[in-house]
């Protein structure tokens, strides 16, 4: 099966430039999910395959459910140590922004990356991405970035050579970006691609346990008054929400990566078509994280672009709103009344 992505221009291109390279970094967005750390991740292992000199950065914290991953331990959090992430950034000469599209995902990093004299790189499956690197590989129709950096490091006939500190998190991260392989996971070329990480000895039932099923109490407590109290069903346009505050998170010992998947129980409400997660910033005041899931022929970004200040993928969007947790709720029943046609 061919499963190439670069053209022979991009390909030479990019192997021109990591063979140039002395000090590589390798940067990830803000609230680091399963793709972002995944890829990060296997990239890495690639470039030191090859003799790099590779660090990795994050903005901040990523969800404790991930830690078990291969080299965690190797990543720097620019929100722990800006003085030492800022000065890789400065005296890198080149670098990788992997899973974002736009140098605001970076955060607080995004100036720093915007000033350096490197070499940028852009490897990512989100649409519309920013035109201020040196090379762009941007392919929206990708389930993840993970299943990007194998395509290329198949591509660059590096696979053979890899072993599980690729494969772990190169499959961790196509798993979390499709919801286990249930939305945007469709294509043959997917089911190729898991296979051949099979053949490097990775457990993949156990990589789906140490991410679904390391509940705590409280994490299952929560999900529990959310769907119980504190979501609200409109059944005449096939829609749902719900609201988290800070009081809600409090009482609930919520740790990062607690809320992660619970937009998407909704959606076995049958007939359901949209689901909004609106969360309260644990730290920022009027500052709401917004979360979309669709199923079938529901424009997620759309409705993203349209009322969250946001974007994503069809199925999968998010956004930010600054404002109460009570002004959210009332834009969320705007925007689902405004989408009304589309949703029925």
């Amino acid at each position: 099966m061919n499963i190439d992505i670069l053209s022979e221009a991009e390909l030479t291109q990019l192997r021109s430039i990591i063979a140039a390279a002395a000090d590589i970094v390798v940067i990830g967005h803000v609230n680091p999910d399963g793709d972002a750390i995944g890829s990060t991740l296997a990239w890495t292992n690639y470039l030191q395959g090859e003799g790099k000199s590779v660090s990795v950065i994050v903005p901040d914290k990523y969800p404790d459910f991930l830690n078990w991953i291969p080299n965690t331990d190797k990543i720097q959090r620019h929100d722990k140590h800006p003085e030492k992430t800022e000065l890789l950034v400065a005296s890198a000469d080149l670098i990788f922004c992997l899973d974002f599209n736009t140098l605001t995902r970076s955060e607080l990093l995004a100036d720093h990356i915007s000033a350096s004299k490197a070499v940028k790189v852009l490897i990512d499956h989100h649409p519309n991405p920013d035109d201020c690197f040196n090379l762009v590989i941007s392919h929206p129709e990708m389930s993840s970035t993970c299943e990007l950096i194998f395509r290329i490091v198949w591509q660059l006939g590096a696979f053979e050579r890899l072993g599980t500190h690729f494969a772990v998190p190169c499959y961790c991260g196509m798993m979390t970006d499709t919801g286990g392989f249930t939305f945007n996971s469709t294509r043959p070329e997917i089911f190729f691609i898991i296979s051949q990480l099979l053949t490097k000895g990775i457990d993949k039932d156990k990589i789906y346990r140490n991410v679904y099923n390391v509940a705590s109490e409280s994490k299952l407590r929560l999900w529990g008054y959310v769907l119980y109290e504190k979501m609200e069903y409109d059944a005449a346009r096939h829609a749902a929400f719900f609201t988290l505050t800070r009081d809600d998170l409090k009482r609930f010992n919520y740790i990062k990566g607690d809320t992660e998947g619970l937009v998407n129980m909704p959606l076995q409400i049958k007939g359901t078509r949209l689901s909004i997660s609106l969360r309260e910033d644990t730290d920022k005041d009027n500052t709401v994280w917004v979360s979309l899931r669709s199923v079938d022929n529901f424009n997620c970004t759309e409705m993203a672009a349209a009322f969250f200040n946001g974007g994503g993928h069809f199925n999968a969007s998010g956004g930010r709103l600054n404002c109460s947790i009570e002004e959210a709720a009332r834009i969320t029943r705007k925007a689902i009344e405004t989408f009304e046609d589309k949703l029925r």
